[in-house]
């Protein structure tokens, strides 16, 4: 017997997505603005700007020009400035120490985001249950009807959601920010998101990556019954088959 699994509506799981994204995004920044302040990005950040600036006063030139449209005594002193520049080793620590702290930064305020909203609370909820599921009556199982349990949660939540869905194109983004990944970055972006769109669209449950890591499905809470075990799940079939036996024989 084949559980009838029923599926929350595409609508439900977008307006619970986008009220979801949106609490995410207010955490995320209000840690990403709290570790800034701690770990000193700014003081960083205006150490190369100042540095950047000092450079542009001395030669009297604009980094930020269009080298086509200088003449080329202007187009030489911009170039003789950024070698300079480039060649400060304090401007070259302000802009290294910059990179590392805004990935530490971004990392770190993206993994406490989920753990808090997408781990934490759907532990406390049950069923699989963020704050916008909740609103919207959706819950998350097992493709096979069973309550997920806290380890298929986490992988559901933190290693599908969070490193593989979030992070990954997040950080390749910064990088790409800040000249350290050109076209390749792009591509690899892409293809994380066209595969994305794919699975949606071929699997039967309209399974996202996360979903099929964690084996889950979204479900209309108040359609759908959800068992606690696999035992339980077991039990409820027998009963059922014995049902339609005691019918047939009728």
């Amino acid at each position: 017997m084949e559980l009838d699994i029923q599926k929350a509506s595409m609508w439900k799981r977008i307006s619970a997505y986008l009220f979801d994204a949106l609490l995410l995004s207010i955490v995320i920044v209000c840690i990403a603005w709290l570790m800034s302040v701690l770990f000193g990005y700014t003081e960083y950040s205006e150490q190369f700007n100042d540095i950047r600036s000092q450079y542009e006063l001395e030669y009297g030139v604009d980094f930020e020009s269009d080298l086509d449209s200088l003449t080329p005594e202007e187009k030489a002193a911009v170039e003789s400035a950024y070698e300079k520049f480039t060649m400060n080793e304090d401007a070259n620590y302000a802009y290294m120490m910059m990179i590392i702290l805004a990935l530490a930064i971004i990392s770190i305020s993206i993994l406490a985001g989920y753990f808090i909203l997408e781990f934490i609370i759907p532990l406390i909820f049950k069923n699989g249950q963020t704050i916008g599921k909740k609103a919207f009556g959706i819950a998350v199982m097992r493709a096979d009807g069973v309550r997920l349990i806290p380890a298929a949660l986490f992988v559901r939540s933190i290693f599908g959601k969070c490193v593989v869905e979030t992070m990954v194109p997040l950080l390749i983004l910064v990088m790409i920010f800040f000249g350290s990944a050109g076209l390749l970055g792009l591509i690899a972006v892409a293809l994380i998101g066209l595969f994305q769109v794919i699975l949606i669209a071929a699997t039967k449950t309209r399974s996202a990556i996360h979903d099929l890591l964690a084996y889950s499905v979204a479900v209309d809470l108040t359609s759908q019954r959800i068992f606690d075990s696999p035992e339980a799940l077991l039990d409820y079939k027998k009963k059922i088959h014995a049902e339609e036996s005691l019918y047939k024989e009728r």
